[in-house]
């Protein structure tokens, strides 16, 4: 089964797709499996990540922030405003694609995992979560 998530974006941070993965992996009557999300786009990422305590998702991003600068003058790429290039660095560091497997009609998440979306553009968005689930 393949669907897309689409996910409204306000500017750079972590994004809790969670629920919205379940209610696909829900739709597809799937019991055992695979799910696979690939986001298609190039300034934007995913991981999973702790979804209680959201200071872990703000010192993520400050970190990523701290590593991967605006305004660098290696850029040349820089048409599309000062955050463009520092979002495909970020977007290469990081996943655009997940696996995650399937039992008992539910994904096999630890207890404090939640599946997010990185945006790091500062424009607001809509992002494209391709959503893909093989199994029985």
């Amino acid at each position: 089964m393949n669907s897309d998530i689409k996910v409204s974006i306000n500017g750079p941070g972590l994004y809790d797709l969670t629920h919205k993965v379940e209610k696909e992996l829900d739709k597809s009557g799937i019991r055992s499996g695979l799910l696979t999300l690939f986001i298609r786009h190039t300034s934007a990422s995913l991981l999973i990540q702790e979804n209680a305590d959201s200071a872990v998702a703000r010192d993520l991003e400050n970190w990523l922030n701290r590593l991967v600068v605006e305004n660098d003058s290696l850029y040349t790429h820089t048409q599309e405003g000062p955050d463009d290039m520092p979002a495909h660095i970020k977007a290469a560091l990081t996943a655009v694609s997940l696996s995650i497997p399937v039992e008992n009609a539910e994904m096999l998440l630890g207890t404090w995992q939640g599946i997010f979306l990185w945006e790091h553009r500062h424009m607001p968005h809509v992002r494209e979560v391709c959503v893909n689930i093989m199994g029985e």
